[in-house]
């Protein structure tokens, strides 16, 4: 096996050396060969070095999709800094606790999410520069002066990733260069990712699935991708319809939206080589209509901030509904008792803990929560609650935070959500475990209806032959929407509030 680069932005570099004009993005109409990518992320380089920005200092990236993202990206880590990329529907206290916790130097951001930024910028007196793309990223680079290309080395840090923060501050998980390519280079190999490969981007590139999956997959394998700002259901078919595509990636709710689009046309897309989906559960029954439609098995894998992607259906074998596959090459994982930590057996449910060179180097400034989650024998503790089965295929089943725990039985919420998905007149279902004075907690579902007659003692009664009395909702609500992060998971913590303060509606 070849020698892999220290960095990624190692490997994006010899590609653009070897073949300059080979296309690297294609945005709204412009091409961007890796020549012209690597020009305009050297120029960001060494005007970071002009500003003074050394080794190892943070850079943030709060903006939306766009190429001066990506060479923003890649010049940061030519000039040997750190980059911290920010969720754009951020508002200024979560802006202010990421870039105080990380000692931002220096932020890209757009014009449509700069006055959030200017909120709280005096109370960040390490924020010394602000740059907006557009003409103030021309001018920042026009200032700059000659670049002398120094490659980061594998063990040198590379992102700081902010986790979501769903049971308190978020997190910032540090990424190393060498285990970002130890993930990329694990992903290419498992899903086939070639050169002629043109994937269609179209999730954020301040999260894991859009960076370190979509654009590092590219800039690794020297391939091409077609970047968009956001998903939009009608744009996206367009484009596969047109058949210059070769993967998609996404989370169940952009294929939930492409399923809503194919059942309005006449049209399908061609054969794609490859459609992936994460982030959050897909449910078998999306999964089969989509291949109905679509003529498509959708391979479903699990991955996190803090090791990228872990576990993975095979792209030859059997895709198995409901569950996301096995680890990837050169990983390893497992189940664990939440309490005992001890190895579980075959579709025991525990805690998934994941090992191997992908796994994060520990949370920035936070040892104690680095000692909870990553014992010294390198298996981290995902958090997340899941089963294998005996021919290996990981099943995921919640949040270990999530689980409900009803007079005494452990209910997991994913089991729940499967079987009420399936009930007529149910969009989407949330599951949660609302306080209870008899049996501690009690399950309660939130329902999104597309059949406006439908009513809660239906939604309970239709459990009846499938689901344990003790897992059965015993509360149901009926809302407008589910509460969403940017990149469409359902937030459980903003489900289990509304419900319990009844401002869910």
């Amino acid at each position: 096996m070849a020698e892999l680069p220290a960095s990624v932005v190692e490997a994006f570099v010899g590609h653009a050396k070897r073949t300059p004009e080979r296309t690297c993005l294609l945005f709204e109409g412009d091409e961007w060969s890796y020549g012209r990518l690597l020009e305009r992320a050297e120029g960001f380089a060494a005007a970071l070095g002009r500003q003074g920005i050394v080794k190892g200092e943070r850079v943030a990236l709060f903006l939306g999709n766009s190429p001066d993202f990506l060479a923003a990206y890649l010049g940061t880590h030519l000039a040997g800094a750190v980059i911290v990329p920010v969720n754009t529907a951020y508002k200024r206290t979560e802006l202010r606790h990421i870039f105080d916790d990380a000692g931002i130097r220096l932020c890209l951001t757009d014009g449509e999410r700069r006055p959030e930024l200017e909120g709280v910028r005096e109370s960040l007196p390490e924020l010394e520069t602000v740059v907006e793309v557009g003409e103030g990223m021309d001018k920042f680079l026009a200032e700059a002066g000659p670049y002398k290309r120094v490659l980061p080395q594998g063990d040198d840090l590379a992102n700081i990733a902010y986790t979501s923060g769903t049971t308190g501050r978020s997190k910032g998980a540090m990424l190393l260069h060498r285990n970002l390519v130890a993930n990329v280079a694990a992903v290419c190999e498992a899903w086939r990712w070639e050169q002629r490969d043109r994937l269609l981007l179209t999730l954020p590139l301040f999260h894991t699935h859009g960076l370190t999956v979509g654009a590092h997959g590219t800039f690794f394998t020297g391939a091409s991708a077609e970047l968009h700002r956001r998903f939009d259901a009608d744009a996206v078919y367009n484009v596969l319809l047109v058949g210059e595509t070769t993967m998609f990636f996404g989370v169940p709710t952009m294929y939930t939206r492409l399923l809503r689009e194919a059942r309005s046309r006449d049209e399908r897309p061609g054969p794609l080589r490859l459609y992936v989906a994460g982030s959050a559960p897909l449910s078998p029954a999306a999964f089969a209509e989509f291949e109905e439609l679509f003529g498509e098995r959708i391979l479903e894998r699990y991955g996190m901030t803090e090791t990228g992607m872990n576990l993975t259906n095979p792209y030859d074998g059997e895709r198995r509904p409901g569950t996301v596959g096995g680890p990837f090459s050169g990983q390893e994982a497992r189940v664990a008792g939440v309490k005992s930590r001890e190895v579980l057996e075959p579709e025991e449910v525990g805690e998934i803990e994941v090992r191997g060179a992908h796994v994060f180097a520990g949370y920035w400034r936070r040892p104690d929560a680095t000692e909870e989650s990553l014992g010294a024998d390198g298996w981290f503790r995902t958090g997340d609650l899941g089963s294998v089965s005996d021919d290996g295929y990981y099943t995921i089943t919640g949040r270990a935070k999530e689980l409900i725990i009803s007079g005494g039985y452990n209910v997991y919420p994913r089991e729940v959500e499967e079987v009420l998905e399936s009930c007529p007149g149910v969009a989407e279902v949330a599951v949660v475990g609302l306080p209870d004075e008899e049996y501690g907690e009690k399950v309660a579902a939130a329902v999104v209806r597309d059949d406006p007659g439908l009513e809660a003692g239906k939604v309970m009664d239709f459990c009846r032959d499938d689901l344990a009395g003790y897992k059965r909702p015993r509360e149901v609500v009926f809302v407008d929407e589910l509460p969403r992060n940017a990149l469409g998971k359902v937030q459980k913590h903003l489900v289990r509030e509304g419900l319990v303060e009844g401002e869910v509606n």
